[in-house]
């Protein structure tokens, strides 16, 4: 039977198919609460007038709340030393009575920015942890288990955009299915098993957390996924933003819907490089995967805005391979980790990982408009292509550690 350092595996272990589906469907559901003020925004717009500092908080609140969410974790090595399931639930419960307490509150609220805050703490239990539990079942597919979670999540992320496109949708309505999605996840996952990749709980130690920085290729690692991650969720954020500024010039008053059509397919595309990514890098490596896909997605920063305003097709077009590329690899930052971690502590050194990379994007997330007024969209999402160029240079330099021959099963 495989584990994570890929030896060959024989046989497939009673549970796995049901315990994966359970967990890809709970995953999903649980964070669709992380996505309910994007759904929202724009009816809640139509009823309130919100600065642009409150509509910004409705959505980075969470995203801060995520990061101290995991950095406490880490520090306790909650994912290793607690159930995953009950984690895993706990937080989903949490998170769902958080997020549907917003409706007690109008969104210009204080209490709201505050709610969104505790339902991004309670993801910190939520994915990282569905990943920990995902890796419980590898048998030299880890790559792929992974990639199927971000494919799925990805499509979360890009479906506010497809709401918005139709709208007509209540603004309370997104928050009252995430909530009710969020608690079916809590009940569901506790019927999911764990895999036999397990390894005896860390004792307490603080310092557990320092050593995705001690280690030389967990940190390589990490620094690979800090330069995807400074280019994703900017690009995620204000593609949408780029877009409908540049079909308003070509397409004229009608631009509204068709750019909104275009950014869920941008983003949305990237369930398809996630599950390729994770497929590929299986076969052919991490380190190979997650370069080439930094490459692609460093090339497509760097050009799409001499795109704008030129033909929406062309526009379209390299936005998809855009979307596709800049995800490919996430899974595998997170599959590299967890085959060099001490098996004792994958959960921490999973969370740790996801901790940097969010904190950075709020970095990159609120960088890019200043940006844009210095420059203008023709040049903006340059910046972004710094974070995938120096991202290849730690992979690469982790293709050459000894090290790397744990990665993929030898394949690196």
């Amino acid at each position: 039977m495989a584990s994570l350092d890929g030896q060959t595996s024989t046989a497939w272990p009673a549970g796995k198919t049901l315990s994966l589906a359970l967990l890809l469907v709970s995953e999903v559901a649980a964070m669709s609460v992380w996505f309910a003020t994007t759904a929202s925004l724009a009816g809640i717009r139509e009823e309130w007038n919100l600065s642009a500092f409150q509509e910004a908080l409705l959505t980075s609140s969470v995203q801060a709340g995520f990061v101290a969410g995991t950095l406490v974790s880490a520090l306790l090595s909650l994912p290793d030393r607690l159930d995953l399931r009950r984690l895993f639930c706990g937080s989903a419960l949490v998170a769902a009575a958080a997020n549907v307490a917003i409706l007690a509150f109008e969104p210009i609220d204080a209490m709201v920015p505050l709610l969104r805050f505790v339902t991004g703490m309670c993801m910190a239990g939520v994915y990282p942890v569905g990943m920990k539990l995902a890796s419980t079942w590898a048998q030299r597919d880890l790559g792929l288990l992974i990639g199927l979670l971000i494919a799925a999540l990805t499509l979360g992320s890009a479906s506010p955009h497809l709401l918005a496109a139709f709208g007509g949708v209540d603004w309370r309505v997104p928050y009252i299915a995430a909530s009710a999605a969020a608690t079916l996840a809590g009940v569901l996952i506790i019927f999911a098993q764990i895999g036999p990749n397990v390894a005896k709980a860390p004792p307490l130690r603080l310092g557990n957390a320092l050593e995705a920085w001690r280690n030389r290729p967990l940190r390589l690692a990490n620094l690979g996924y800090l330069g995807h991650m400074w280019e994703l969720y900017a690009m995620w954020a204000w593609f949408g933003v780029f877009i409908h500024a540049s079909f308003a010039q070509t397409l004229g008053e009608d631009s509204s819907t068709a750019a909104k059509l275009a950014t869920f397919a941008a983003v949305g595309a990237g369930a398809v490089g996630a599950l390729a990514g994770g497929w590929l890098a299986d076969r052919w490596g991490r380190t190979l995967v997650t370069s080439a896909s930094m490459a692609v997605s460093g090339v497509c920063a760097l050009t799409i805005g001499l795109l704008f305003h030129g033909p929406p097709a062309l526009v379209v077009a390299v936005g998809m391979v855009w979307g596709i590329s800049i995800i490919a690899d996430s899974g595998q930052f997170s599959a590299t980790v967890a085959e060099l971690s001490d098996r004792s502590l994958v959960g921490t050194m999973l969370t740790v990982q996801t901790c940097i990379g969010f904190l950075l994007t709020l970095a990159s997330i609120h960088l890019l408009p200043f940006v844009v007024d210095l420059v203008g969209w023709t040049f903006a999402f340059t910046v972004l292509a710094i974070g995938p160029f120096l991202g290849i240079v730690a992979m690469l330099r982790l293709r050459a550690d000894p090290a790397a021959l744990a990665i993929a099963g030898g394949r690196r």
